[in-house]
């Protein structure tokens, strides 16, 4: 009988493409400006956070925040790369009117 090499598969390295880039330190952001609320029920806030080091030390962006934010609050930035998107309608009905 012809025996038969057994293939042995090696773990990725990353779970995404380009993850490299995103998994590394927090950066730190500052909270400038609130934005909203988003999400099904309100639960998300979206701000406007200037990065304070790093590559893109400087930059603004749009992130959305899970929990309690107010104005001149840090935030820890997992990644810089990918900013959320902007709140399109305003909400008309429930708590919020």
């Amino acid at each position: 009988m012809a025996q038969k090499k057994q293939q042995i598969r090696k773990p990725k390295t990353s779970a995404t493409k380009g993850a490299e880039k995103i998994l590394r330190e927090a950066v730190p952001a500052v909270v400038e400006d609130l934005v909203g609320r988003t999400g099904f029920r309100g639960e998300i806030t979206q701000v406007k956070c200037r990065i304070l080091q790093g590559n893109d030390r400087g930059k603004v962006m749009r992130r959305n925040v899970k929990g309690p934010v107010r104005l001149r609050d840090i935030l820890m930035l997992r990644e810089t790369a990918i900013e959320a998107r902007r709140i399109k309608s305003r909400v008309t009905k429930g708590a919020f009117s």
